[in-house]
């Protein structure tokens, strides 16, 4: 049946078989597929993810919190490959029961505390060191305005317009289009903001911007969904110039490769367990 003829049935279920790939990834129920254990490194944060742009946030703000001096954001990142169902596993669910990357546990705390949605651990190791968030109330306000209005939007930004532009198995016009004009929407709501600040939340380099940055700065660098001609984003300068100055960071060029899977093999450092791994343990190294 065409698209233009479909007829939505009046009880959806789910079509394991049509799901193709993303059955892996994504199924209508939550809770654990199999009983399986997380492994746990030697240091106080242990991170659960993939190199994401969710995933990339995490680790871009404990590369910047180490670049800073703070020893307690050591970390262990071990790779959750969510294309073969590691997320749903028993370990997995039980720190975070959403089954989605990242999911952090901080065993320097009595009773372990877990940490699950990646604004929600922006904000705790930003509260618990005490770095990249404001204390004066309307400069942190400003800055969580920001991380929630990303929290808001990235999805449409990947399960709407990167989905259907990029990862769907066939072009359905009306949804990228519908997909593309709230891209672009949220662009220009970006290029705003920075034609009047340095950063996002104004002339400090804070959590929002480390959340924004995976998402929307790697977009209109290229580097997501091969979709930068498409939206041109070249017509966004002020988002270009503050896309450039954050990738050019020392601790976001470390952050953004840790638990990496796809890209160069220098760009990969599949899990991250040392400061040394960097120079080590990348994909090009190992092979």
């Amino acid at each position: 049946m065409s698209e233009k003829n479909y007829q939505p049935p009046k009880v959806w279920k789910w079509d394991r078989e049509g799901a193709g790939s993303w059955s892996k990834i994504n199924r209508p129920i939550a809770g654990a597929t199999h009983e399986a254990e997380l492994p746990v490194g030697k240091h106080p944060l242990q991170l659960y993810s993939m190199g994401t742009p969710n995933g990339q946030k995490v680790t871009i703000l404990l590369e910047e919190l180490l670049a800073l001096g703070e020893s307690g954001a050591e970390y262990d990142a071990h790779l959750i490959r969510i294309g073969e169902g590691d997320q749903f596993s028993s370990g997995f669910v039980a720190v975070n029961p959403n089954s989605k990357i990242p999911a952090l546990l901080d065993r320097s705390e009595t009773p372990a505390v877990r940490v699950f949605e990646s604004g929600a651990i922006l904000l705790y190791l930003a509260e618990k060191f005490g770095h990249f968030l404001p204390q004066e109330r309307a400069a942190r306000t400003e800055t969580l305005n920001w991380l929630f209005w990303l929290q808001g939007s990235a999805p449409y930004m990947g399960g709407g317009f990167g989905h259907f532009y990029h990862y769907a198995p066939e072009k359905i016009e009306y949804a990228i289009n519908r997909f593309a004009m709230e891209a672009k929407r949220q662009l220009d709501v970006l290029e705003r903001q920075l034609a009047q600040h340095r950063y996002i939340a104004g002339e400090e380099y804070t959590i929002a911007d480390i959340a924004i940055w995976p998402w929307y700065g790697s977009l209109v660098q290229g580097g997501l969904y091969d979709a930068a001609e498409f939206l041109d984003v070249a017509s966004y300068p002020n988002l270009q110039r503050w896309a450039q100055a954050i990738a050019e960071r020392p601790a976001v060029r470390r952050g953004r490769i840790v638990n990496r899977t796809s890209g160069a093999p220098d760009q990969q450092l599949r899990e991250r367990h040392d400061a040394s791994d960097f120079d080590r343990r990348t994909e090009n190294k190992l092979s």
